[in-house]
């Protein structure tokens, strides 16, 4: 009786294989050829799933952003239930913040992945939509993360302005902590941003 393929599964399989090789790498490595034998495929197979290599890396990118999002909107509650300014609340908004950081292996993977595909889509435009939403939906769970932790009576743009702040402390940070792992180790990563959520908090 013939194996039943699970589709998705096996299309997650691929998608694990091309964050392999982004990882290790870079980019360019990322042909259908090499994706397919590191993920121990004929090409053929994975013609199967993705028409092309655009459409694969494509949906490679959507899957790291799905990833880390979706760990951030599950942190999130636990954000918003406990007060501000308490050990708790600062805690919860670490544990959030830290979804974007390389501060073990899964997320150094996804974290090279993720800046490697929004690098590339300055170059390649069919990158472009998945890059624009990652920073949408990234930007916006900022947003909701500082009304936590500044004053509810500044205007509106001190917000946004504050929320782009954070998450460009974020992007350094994790840019940092790929290229120097050496030095910019978890402990620092979160020490540096327990000093910029100082400078937030009442």
């Amino acid at each position: 009786m013939p194996k039943i393929v699970n589709a998705e599964a096996r299309r997650q399989d691929v998608v694990e294989a091309v964050w392999r090789i982004i990882a290790v790498d870079g980019l360019e490595r990322a042909s259908l050829r090499e994706v397919a034998d590191e993920a121990g495929l004929a090409v053929g197979s994975v013609r199967h799933y993705f028409a092309g290599s655009e459409e694969l890396l494509t949906y490679s990118f959507a899957r790291a952003i799905d990833s880390i999002v979706t760990r951030m909107d599950q942190a999130l509650p636990a954000v918003q239930n406990q007060p501000s300014g308490t050990v708790e609340h600062r805690e919860a908004v670490l544990t959030l913040l830290s979804e974007l950081l390389p501060l073990d292996e899964q997320r150094a993977v996804e974290a090279c992945v993720w800046m490697a595909f929004r690098n590339a889509a300055r170059i390649r435009p069919f990158l472009a939509a998945e890059a624009d939403r990652s920073h949408r939906e990234v930007a916006a769970l900022m947003g909701r993360l500082i009304t936590t932790l500044i004053p509810a009576n500044e205007p509106e743009e001190t917000l946004v302005v504050e929320a782009e702040r954070l998450l460009a402390t974020l992007d350094g940070l994790c840019m940092h902590a790929l290229l120097q792992p050496g030095w910019m180790t978890a402990r620092m990563c979160l020490d540096v941003l327990g000093r910029h959520l100082d400078g937030l908090e009442p």
